[in-house]
């Protein structure tokens, strides 16, 4: 397993990140980083500017002030082909995935590899295919076939498909939206497996969450966020899964510090 260098430069760092939707702060001068190979636990209660914030990555939404550097750059992302191209994933809780559809064609959902007949440009089936079976065994998942149709897959094996096609896209940052939501014991675990695999091929994580005992196993560090505002940032060695409960619940209720802003 890889270990995390926090001397270096961060892979992603945020500064005194601010965002409002009509006169709600969703998100109030946040300062967040992740560094190569690193999972983070984002936790917090609903409405906690989780959402916003990893839509701020993904480049779904802009951002209204502050800095975001990506491996010590000022860089701006307005879109998600903007974070693609700096080699940021999202995974979301929709997944973006077609259940009547081969697990291969998921992977390569929206940017399918075409070959050319003649005049005209068709879809490589036989490349999508091929290209997806080391993908799929890099990530431990043991299906029978890459033409399986994505129906058949349980709810973890699809988070493994979703998670593939990050890591065919070369992605340094893979984020995953509540990737344990609603899944089987046996789901969880896959979800789980797959993380540290992500980690053992250097790729960074941020796996969101309310449920946080699924990710305290596989998290090096935990952010606490509640109303816009960070209130933790702590390595997983300085925390219990008791310690980061109470610590949500305090947040939650307004009864723990926020962490301060850089200036």
């Amino acid at each position: 397993m890889t270990d995390v260098n926090y001397a270096d430069v961060p892979l992603l760092e945020m500064k005194n990140v601010r965002k409002h939707y009509e006169g709600v702060q969703a998100l109030k001068r946040m300062n967040f980083k992740v560094h190569k190979g690193e999972t983070v636990g984002l936790i917090g209660d609903n409405g906690a500017g989780k959402s916003t914030l990893i839509k701020i990555i993904a480049g779904v939404v802009p951002w209204d002030g502050g800095e975001v550097y990506w491996n010590g750059r000022k860089v701006d992302i307005r879109s998600v082909k903007d974070a693609r191209e700096l080699g940021i994933e999202t995974v979301f809780q929709e997944q973006a995935l077609v259940d009547i559809l081969p697990i291969s064609s998921n992977i390569f959902l929206g940017r399918e590899p075409t070959m050319k007949i003649g005049a005209l440009n068709i879809i490589d089936h036989k490349r999508m295919s091929r290209e997806s079976i080391p993908l799929l065994k890099g990530l431990g998942l043991r299906l029978d076939s890459p033409e399986k149709e994505l129906r058949f897959c349980s709810g973890g094996e699809k988070q493994g498909v979703a998670i593939s096609r990050a890591v065919h896209y070369k992605a340094g940052l893979i984020i995953l939206d509540e990737p344990t939501r609603g899944l089987s014991i046996l789901g969880v675990q896959q979800v789980l497996d797959f993380v540290k695999k992500l980690k053992e091929q250097g790729v960074a994580c941020i796996f969101i969450t309310h449920l946080f005992q699924h990710v305290y196993s596989v998290a090096d560090r935990f952010v606490i966020l509640s109303r816009g505002m960070k209130f933790l940032d702590e390595r997983k060695e300085n925390l219990s899964l008791r310690d980061i409960e109470e610590k949500v619940v305090a947040a939650s209720k307004g009864s723990m510090p926020e962490m301060g802003v850089e200036a």
